[in-house]
């Protein structure tokens, strides 16, 4: 979450896209979401698939993307699978 705000972005390449990040509580609830993703497939933990599956549908609406990103046809999805594809998995 912290990954799409543009001050602390990993990839410098993005920054140009977003204006504004996900906030603390989309965080939060990709948590929630991803507990009771798990909790839904039969387990008591959450793994970091789940994460990555659920990013996109929490934080899609929650990304303020710029006019450049808008121009040149650049959408939330494309943004969080290049983070997720760069976050290294703990």
């Amino acid at each position: 979450v912290r990954a799409t705000r543009p001050a602390e972005s990993i990839l410098p390449a993005l920054q140009p896209y977003v204006a504004y990040g996900a906030s603390p509580r989309a965080g939060i609830f990709l948590v929630q979401a991803a507990r009771a993703f798990a909790f839904l497939q039969g387990r008591q933990y959450v793994l970091p698939d789940d994460i990555k599956a659920l990013a996109p549908d929490v934080l899609r609406h929650r990304l303020i993307t710029t006019f450049e990103a808008e121009a040149e046809g650049v959408t939330p999805d494309q943004l969080i699978q290049q983070l997720l594809d760069s976050i290294p998995v703990p």
